[in-house]
């Protein structure tokens, strides 16, 4: 097993019927709370953002709000390259775009400010869990209109009986756990 993976097992707990009941939540503060096994998780996390050799081939990590950003700022760090937040509507203080998506129960809207990603850079999405795909789809709308290139995805889990996978399309996908 690999160290961001026993870091999950170890740490990630369940927690049945939150934040309603027949809901398990996955709290990740005991991860963060273990300097070793964030550290694991964020590596692995950052691999996806180089190629083979070990070379950067991105330009941005894009985190969504809000256990996104947890994650996506030290992975933009251990790759040297920028943060940027994708924040829920009216949270950005620039202009923005904005795309609206459905939700399980409702709809949202996310914003990136406009000179976030400039056009032809290379863009990693990094969230906390792939489930429907509704907010990396948007994300990945958002860094198209700001001219950029979505070039994967990582995630410390994927919950592998909802259909996140067919929403996020063609991007390659970084699971460190597969639920």
């Amino acid at each position: 097993m690999s160290a961001a993976a026993d870091a999950l097992s170890r740490t990630v707990l369940d927690v049945p019927d939150y934040p309603q009941p027949g809901i398990v939540f996955k709290d990740i503060t005991p991860l963060l709370a273990d300097p070793v096994a964030f550290a694991a998780v964020v590596e692995a996390l950052a691999a996806a953002g180089r190629d083979a050799d070990g070379t950067v081939v991105v330009d941005k990590v894009v985190g969504m709000e809000a256990r996104g950003f947890i994650f996506a700022a030290p992975v933009a760090l251990a790759l040297g390259v920028g943060f940027v937040p994708v924040r829920k509507v009216g949270k950005l203080p620039r202009e923005t775009h904005a795309v609206s998506y459905a939700l399980e129960y409702g709809e949202a809207t996310l914003e990136l400010h406009r000179d976030g990603v400039r056009p032809g850079e290379r863009v990693l999405l990094v969230d906390d869990v792939l489930a429907t795909g509704g907010t990396i789809a948007a994300t990945r709308e958002l860094v198209a209109a700001c001219g950029g290139e979505s070039v994967g995805v990582a995630v410390l889990m994927e919950l592998s009986f909802l259909p996140g996978r067919e929403a996020v399309g063609d991007l390659p996908v970084t699971a460190l756990s597969v639920v």
